[in-house]
C-alpha cells in the first residue's frame, strides 16, 4: 500500500494511486482517519486519491480530508497531484487537465516540478451556488455573531465554499478559537472553510486559515483563491497579487470574470508503504 507525501507551503497530503490499493474501491471514512492521524497514523492534511478516470479530463482527482469527508476541491492538493502526475512520467510541462468533484481545472508544471499554476476557475459570490442559507443574492458585508463577537463577512464559491472576514489584524490565536463554529455555523448548509483576512496593500493580502474539516491550516490553495477574489470584489486590492500565509505564499491573478490563475510551489517529502496492522490499532 505505496503512497508519496508531498506539501505545498505546510499543507501535506498523501497522494495514493488506486493502482497501489487492489480491491479498494476507495478509502473509508474510518481508514481515511486512521491514516492521516498525525499520531497513529502516516499523518496528513488529507488524501489525494488518484489517478482516477475522468469523462471530461485527462485525469480524475479524490481529495479526503483527515475527518474523513471529502472535498470538492483544493488548490495545494491539485498543485500537489500535479507535482505527481510529473514525478510519474504521466504529464509533462504541457498543460493538463484534471476533473475534481468542484470541477475540471488545468494545470501546468514549471521549473522542473518546483513550480505549478493552476487555473481553479470562476469564484462566484451568489449564495444558491456557494451555498449559503437564505434568498439567493451575492453574499457580501453580511453580519452573524460568534462567540459573543459580530463578525461581517463575505462568502465564496470556487468549486468549494468559503468565508472571507476582513480585519485590520489576523492571527492563528482567531482562526482557531472562531474557525470551528464558523466553520459548522447554519447558515452554510455544507459546512465552510474559513479566512481571516489583512489587506496589507493593494499587491498582498494576509490570512489565516481553519479548513473544513482539517482544522488550522499553514496554507491553501482554494483559500488563496476565494480570499483574493472577495479582495478585489470589495476594491482592496488589484487583479494580481500575492496571498500571504504561515506556510509561505502563493501568487494570485484573477479575470475580468473573476477566473482564477494560483501559482505556487511543491515540495516532495518521502515514499512508504502503509502496514495492514495501522488499521487494527486505532483508539
Amino acid at each position: 500500500m505505496r503512497f508519496i507525501k508531498y506539501h505545498a507551503l505546510g499543507n501535506d497530503y498523501l497522494v495514493m494511486n488506486p493502482a497501489d490499493y487492489p480491491g479498494w474501491t476507495q478509502p473509508t471514512p474510518g481508514q481515511i482517519r486512521a491514516i492521516c492521524h498525525r499520531n497513529f497514523g502516516a499523518g496528513s492534511d488529507g488524501i489525494l486519491w488518484g489517478p482516477l478516470r475522468a469523462t471530461k479530463a485527462q485525469f480524475g482527482l479524490r481529495i479526503f480530508n483527515p475527518d474523513g469527508s471529502e472535498a470538492e476541491k483544493s488548490g495545494n492538493g491539485l498543485r500537489i497531484f500535479s507535482r505527481y502526475l510529473y514525478d510519474q512520467k504521466l504529464a509533462t510541462e504541457k498543460p493538463f487537465t484534471i476533473e475534481t468533484p468542484g470541477g475540471v481545472v488545468d494545470s501546468r508544471v514549471m521549473q522542473r516540478g518546483q513550480l505549478i499554476t493552476v487555473d481553479m476557475g470562476r469564484v462566484t459570490f451568489q449564495s444558491d451556488q456557494i451555498p449559503v442559507a437564505g434568498p439567493v443574492r451575492e453574499v457580501l458585508h453580511e453580519k452573524f455573531t460568534i462567540q459573543g463577537r459580530e463578525f461581517t463577512y463575505c462568502a465564496a464559491g470556487i468549486g468549494n465554499p468559503h468565508c472571507v472576514i476582513v480585519l485590520p489584524e489576523v492571527t492563528p490565536e482567531l482562526a482557531r478559537r472562531y474557525g470551528p463554529d464558523i466553520e459548522v455555523h447554519p447558515n452554510f448548509p455544507n459546512r465552510i472553510n474559513v479566512q481571516f483576512l489583512r489587506v496589507i496593500d493593494r499587491q498582498n493580502v494576509r490570512i489565516e486559515i481553519w479548513e473544513r474539516g482539517a482544522g488550522y491550516t499553514l496554507a491553501s490553495g482554494s483559500s488563496s483563491s476565494a480570499s483574493a477574489a472577495v479582495a478585489h470584489k470589495l476594491g482592496l486590492v488589484n487583479a494580481k497579487l500575492t496571498v500571504h500565509m504561515p506556510g509561505g505564499q502563493i501568487g494570485i491573478e484573477i479575470a475580468s470574470d473573476f477566473a482564477i490563475r494560483m501559482t505556487g510551489p511543491v515540495t516532495r517529502v518521502a515514499e512508504g508503504r502503509l502496514d495492514a496492522e495501522l488499521f487494527s490499532h486505532q483508539p
